[in-house]
């Protein structure tokens, strides 16, 4: 008798340590983080620090123009990519009520049914099994999985945010590219006008024998007005493909049916670019970033806890015929309620490998996330720094563009009427330096919005 109490009292034991010294393993094993300190400076280095307040919210108004913001209103309604975005979000959402749902007891119910008509009689059989079962997440597995979920989803909601931050910069860069296109037609005909006049007068002077005027002028008038001819052909391919572009960020289809308006937009107000520390909180692939991040941190949580035991409960009632009605009474469910445990003893080392896998992908995450944050830093001081170069580089453009268009005329003029000393070279170098610097200005121009979009987007701060 003491022998069998005894062998029952080693076996507890025995079952006691079989399910602890496998999880002892757990405390050896690495853990995840879910927070990445980004070292980041009091102030921005290449702005003044009158910039450095609150950042400008609404940055589309900065603009003035209310076509721009009437097609980032329309990108938004109708572009392909932010629909399918969204749609992605909507799949994310719903993997958090799938995650949330495993938290809590799970129904099912089976029937069955019968006729059984043979020469001596007639019967029906019915059944009804209804079955419960419930895992008491004792450790806090699921509810790690289900935060991991939820990062998931936070991640998905921010980069959503970004995609519509970024498709109306895009429509706005857009935008801008189609004006910027259509000044160079409108320069490439100007250009060609011009040289056609004077081709004009080089004909004209050569006939009547004008001292000085040599077919070569002749000559080089018409190859000057066939490039002109050629360039206006490649300006306005350009200008179309300009539109089409935009017109695919709208979701129309590319037939180049908007009319390009004649100015460029016009920012005049300086950015308030608010202070580094705050520009982790604003963008969104820095918060999707950390929400990915935080979500990695609670996935391998969970993995740690699965080397744990696992308790389970389960219920079953299953009746049958006239009894069909007492399926639903609790005690007969309860009173077939069993627990169930499990615990992993040896699996090869699986279970520890996927522990030491998530935490290394958590700090992979951590690794990108900083460095991430580090780009960010990076576009924020190079497009501060860009504004303030391509403010002074167009103030020297406009005093090139005057100085050009003033050689331009003094040529054309001195060589129509014959002064010596100037030939037909003098007036085509002229008229290649003035059209040159018309060019470089409509680029810069349009340099200038594009690099202030960028900064924009670089802050984070909302359209």
């Amino acid at each position: 008798m003491c022998d069998g109490k005894k062998s029952k009292t080693l076996n507890k034991y025995l079952w006691i340590f079989g399910a602890i010294i496998p999880s002892c393993g757990v405390m050896h094993l690495p853990r995840p983080q879910s927070e990445c300190k980004v070292h980041t400076p009091d102030v921005w280095q290449a702005v003044k620090s009158a910039e450095q307040r609150e950042i400008s919210q609404g940055w589309l108004k900065d603009f003035h123009d209310q076509q721009a913001s009437a097609l980032a209103r329309e990108a938004l309604e109708a572009n392909q990519d932010l629909q399918a975005a969204a749609a992605q979000l909507r799949v994310s959402r719903e993997l958090t009520l799938q995650a949330r749902a495993e938290l809590l007891p799970r129904l099912r119910a089976a029937g069955s049914g019968g006729l059984n008509d043979s020469d001596s009689s007639f019967s029906r059989n019915y059944g009804l099994t209804l079955g419960a079962s419930w895992e008491p997440d004792l450790w806090g597995r699921l509810r790690d999985l289900n935060r991991a979920v939820a990062g998931d989803f936070d991640a998905a909601v921010a980069e959503y945010r970004g995609a519509q931050l970024s498709l109306v910069a895009a429509t706005v860069k857009s935008y801008c590219n189609v004006i910027s296109a259509q000044q160079q037609c409108v320069l490439a005909v100007t250009t060609r006008d011009s040289f056609e006049k004077n081709l004009r007068i080089i004909e004209r002077n050569y006939k009547s024998g004008v001292p000085n005027v040599r077919a070569l002028d002749v000559q080089l008038g018409r190859s000057n007005v066939s490039q002109a001819q050629r360039t206006v052909k490649a300006r306005e391919l350009e200008r179309d493909d300009a539109i089409r572009s935009l017109e695919v960020l709208l979701g129309r289809y590319p037939a180049t049916a908007i009319k390009p308006g004649a100015d460029l937009p016009r920012v005049t107000q300086r950015v308030l670019t608010g202070w580094p520390a705050s520009l982790v909180e604003r963008r969104p692939d820095l918060q999707a970033a950390r929400a990915r991040l935080q979500a990695s941190a609670y996935r391998a949580s969970a993995a740690r806890k699965n080397l744990l035991p696992n308790f389970s409960l389960l219920g079953n009632a299953s009746v049958s015929g006239a009894r069909l009605s007492r399926l639903l009474d609790p005690v007969e469910l309860v009173s077939t309620v069993t627990a169930n445990f499990t615990q992993a003893l040896y699996a090869g080392g699986a279970l520890e490998s996927q522990v030491r896998e998530a935490v290394d992908r958590n700090q992979a995450l951590i690794h990108e996330y900083a460095q991430r944050a580090l780009v960010a830093f990076r576009e924020v001081e190079s497009s501060m720094a860009a504004e303030e170069s391509l403010q002074q580089q167009e103030i020297f453009l406009q005093k090139e563009v005057e100085q050009a268009a003033l050689a331009e005329r003094q040529a054309e003029r001195d060589y129509s009427e014959g002064i010596d000393g100037v030939d037909i070279l003098s007036v085509l170098e002229s008229q290649r330096r003035a059209n040159n610097a018309r060019s470089a200005l409509i680029r810069l121009q349009n340099e200038r919005l594009q690099n202030r979009v960028d900064l924009y987007l670089a802050l984070g701060g909302s359209e």
